[in-house]
């Protein structure tokens, strides 16, 4: 995840849910999963295609998945 994305960047489409929202969820709600994160945003619950590279069915791959950015943030706890 190289690119630095701003916390307005729309990572699911279907529950438009932010990176920020994201980001929000797992350092003060802290959650620890994707299932966990989806509880609390919404984000991953619906086609599930913004969950990881393997799970987007998408003609056009996604530029950021749920499971990137969990890894970022646990890596930091």
């Amino acid at each position: 995840m190289a690119k630095k994305f701003p916390h307005s960047f729309e990572v699911c489409a279907c529950r438009s849910v932010s990176l920020g929202e994201i980001v929000n969820a797992i350092n003060v709600e802290n959650a620890n999963t994707i299932e966990e994160i989806g509880n609390l945003t919404d984000a991953g619950t619906c086609c599930k295609c913004c969950i990881s590279s393997e799970d987007d069915i998408g003609e056009v791959k996604m530029e950021l998945y749920l499971e990137q950015i969990l890894d970022k943030f646990k890596d930091k706890k």
